[in-house]
C-alpha cells in the first residue's frame, strides 16, 4: 500500500541534494579554505575536474602540431639522430622539472603559481624580489606566456598557408601580410572562446584531448602503414647523423636539436594557474602536470620515430618550398588528398593549443595583477560577474600577442621570439625550484603530492638542466651568424630583465611586496 514518501525515498527521488553534489561542495569548501590560507579569496567557479585538468595540461602542448611546427630543428641539428634522440633526452630531463613543479603546485594551489612559490620559498627579506623576477620571467609582455600564445598562433597561420600552397599545387603562395591577417583572425577567435565561462572551457578540453590524441595516433599509423616498404632501415632511422648547422662540432650541433622539444614541453604549469578553478586542486594539479608532460614526451617520441622511418633524404626535405617540412613529409607519404586531410586536423590541434595557452596566460596576468604588479592592475584583475572569468586579462593577452605577431615579418625575429619564450618560461620554472631546495627546504608544507627525501636531488637535476638549456638557447642556430640569421633571443630576454631590474631598483622595491593577501580570515567562510 502506497503511503507518503519517507525521507529516504525523497532523498532517492532527488528532493535532497545528491551525494555527488554534497561531495563536490565539500571538496570546494576544502579548496577554498586552503586558498584562504594562502591569502586569497575564491573568485572563480571550480568547474575543472581531475580529468579536465589533465586534458588542459596535455592539450596545451599539442603534440602533433608542435612537432609539425618544429621538425626543422631536428632535421638541421643531427638529421635522424636529431629527430629521435634530440627529443628523448630533453623529454627525460624535463620530467625532473615537472616533478619539482608538481610538488610545489600540490602544496600551494593558486593561480599565482610560480611567482607565489618563489615568494614563499625565498628568505623573507628577498621574497618580493624573488617573486618579481619570477613573475616577469613568466608573464612578461615580450617573453614567456604572451609570447608563447603569439608563436603558437603564428605557426597555426603558417599551417594554413601550407595547406593553401598544397591545395593549389604551389600556385598560390600567401604573403607574410596575409599570414599576419590570418594570425589576427585566429587571435580574435581565441579572445572570444577564452572569454567564455569556466564550465564551457572545462568541457571543451575533453574535446581538445580527443582531437589531440586522435590526430597524433592517426599520423603515426598512417605514416607507417601507407609508406609500405618505402622506409629507411632501423639503423638509419635511429643512428644516421647529419650536421646541417654549419657548426664544426657535431656534439654542439646535436644539442641544438633540443630546441624543438623544449619549445613543445612548455606550458604545463598551466595546471597550477587554473588551480583556483579546479576541484581538489592540491591533488589534481600535480597529477595533471605529470600526466601532461609524460604523455606528450612519450607520444611525441613515437611520432618522431615514425617520421624518421619515412624520410629517405634529410637534404631534400630541408629544401622543400613549403613553410613547414612536416607538411612535405605528409605530402610525400600520403599524397595530396591524404596530406590535406591529416593536415586539417593538425591545424585544429594547433588552434586548440593556442586557445589553451591563451587561457593559461590570462590567468597569469590576472594573478600578477591581483598582487598589483602590472601597470593598470586594477583593470587586468577584474572578474566579469556573469562568466566568472578575467575577460580583461584575456584581451590583454590577445592584443599583445597581435602586436608581437608583427615580428613574423622577419623569420629570424619570430624564431628568436620562440626561443625567448622558452627561456622566459623555464627561468620562471627554475627559480622557485632552486629556492625550494635551498632556503625553502624547511618552509614547504607538503601537499597530497610530496617528493619527500627525493625533493633535493630531483630539484638539483631540474635546475641544472634548465641552466644548461637556457645557455644553449642563447646561441645562434648556425656558425658565423649574420644580421639576418642571428639569434636575437639574448637581446629580447636581456631587454626584459634589464627593464624588470631598472623597475625594481627605481620604484618597485618600494611598492611591490610580493603576493598580497585579500582575505582577513585564515579560513574561507563564504559559501560556494
Amino acid at each position: 500500500m502506497a503511503g507518503n514518501p519517507t525521507k529516504s525515498e525523497k532523498f532517492a527521488e532527488g528532493d535532497k541534494q545528491s551525494v555527488a553534489e554534497q561531495v563536490s561542495v565539500s571538496v570546494w569548501n576544502v579548496d577554498n579554505a586552503k586558498l584562504a590560507e594562502l591569502g586569497y579569496k575564491s573568485e572563480f567557479k571550480r568547474e575543472f575536474s581531475l580529468l579536465e585538468t589533465c586534458a588542459f595540461s596535455f592539450s596545451i602542448m599539442g603534440i602533433v602540431a608542435s612537432i609539425s611546427s618544429t621538425l626543422s630543428f631536428g632535421l638541421v641539428s643531427g638529421g635522424h639522430v636529431g629527430l629521435i634522440w634530440g627529443w628523448f633526452i630533453p623529454g627525460f630531463f624535463v620530467m625532473f622539472v615537472a616533478l619539482s613543479m608538481a610538488e610545489l603546485a600540490s602544496s600551494m594551489p593558486t593561480s599565482a603559481g610560480l611567482y607565489y612559490f618563489s615568494a614563499k620559498m625565498a628568505p623573507e627579506k628577498y621574497a618580493p624580489l624573488a617573486s618579481w623576477i619570477t613573475g616577469w620571467a613568466n608573464i612578461t609582455d615580450i617573453t614567456g606566456q604572451v609570447a608563447l600564445v603569439c608563436s603558437i598562433d603564428f605557426t597555426c597561420a603558417q599551417m594554413i598557408t601550407t595547406a593553401v600552397a598544397v591545395r593549389s599545387d604551389g600556385n598560390t603562395v600567401l604573403s607574410l601580410g596575409a599570414t599576419y591577417g590570418i594570425l589576427l583572425a585566429i587571435l580574435f577567435s581565441h579572445g572570444i572562446v577564452c572569454s567564455a565561462a569556466t564550465r564551457i572551457l572545462a568541457r571543451l578540453n575533453i574535446f581538445y584531448v580527443i582531437v589531440n590524441v586522435g590526430t597524433t595516433l592517426a599520423a603515426i599509423i598512417s605514416l607507417l602503414v601507407v609508406s609500405g616498404d618505402n622506409k629507411v632501415s632501423t639503423k638509419v632511422a635511429f643512428t644516421l647523423f647529419e650536421n646541417n648547422t654549419g657548426w664544426t662540432n657535431n656534439g654542439w650541433a646535436f644539442l641544438l636539436a633540443f630546441t624543438a622539444p623544449m619549445w613543445t614541453l612548455t606550458g604545463y604549469d598551466s595546471a597550477a594557474h587554473i588551480s583556483e578553478e579546479t576541484a581538489g586542486a592540491g591533488r589534481a594539479a600535480p597529477i595533471a602536470i605529470l600526466v601532461g608532460v609524460g604523455a606528450t614526451a612519450s607520444l611525441g617520441w613515437l611520432l618522431l620515430i615514425a617520421t624518421s622511418f619515412v624520410i629517405p633524404s634529410i637534404g631534400d626535405l630541408l629544401g622543400t618550398s613549403l613553410p613547414l617540412p612536416m607538411g612535405q613529409v605528409f605530402l610525400d607519404v600520403l599524397g595530396k588528398r591524404g596530406m590535406l586531410i591529416i593536415w586539417s586536423f593538425v591545424i585544429v590541434v594547433q588552434y586548440v593549443t593556442g586557445a589553451a595557452q591563451a587561457v593559461d596566460a590570462s590567468r597569469v596576468v590576472f594573478a600578477f595583477a591581483r598582487d598589483n604588479a602590472l601597470p593598470g592592475s586594477r583593470w587586468w584583475k577584474k572578474i566579469t560577474p556573469h562568466t566568472a572569468v578575467p575577460v580583461n586579462a584575456v584581451w590583454f593577452v590577445i592584443v599583445w600577442s597581435g602586436i608581437l605577431g608583427l615580428l613574423g615579418f622577419s623569420v629570424t625575429a619570430l624564431t628568436s621570439l620562440a626561443g625567448a619564450s622558452v627561456i622566459g618560461l623555464y627561468t620562471s620554472y627554475a627559480v622557485p625550484i632552486l629556492l625550494r631546495i635551498t632556503s625553502g627546504r624547511s618552509k614547504l608544507q607538503p601537499g597530497p603530492f610530496n617528493l619527500g627525501r627525493w625533493s633535493t636531488p630531483i630539484g638539483i637535476i631540474a635546475v641544472s638542466w634548465v641552466t644548461f638549456v637556457t645557455v644553449m638557447l642563447l646561441f645562434p642556430p648556425a656558425k658565423g651568424p649574420t644580421a639576418a640569421s642571428m639569434n636575437y633571443a639574448v637581446l629580447i630576454v636581456g631587454s626584459v630583465f634589464v627593464f624588470a631590474t631598472i623597475s625594481w631598483v627605481t620604484s618597485a622595491h618600494r611598492w611591490f611586496h610580493g603576493p598580497v593577501r585579500n582575505v582577513d580570515d585564515p579560513v574561507e567562510k563564504r559559501s560556494t
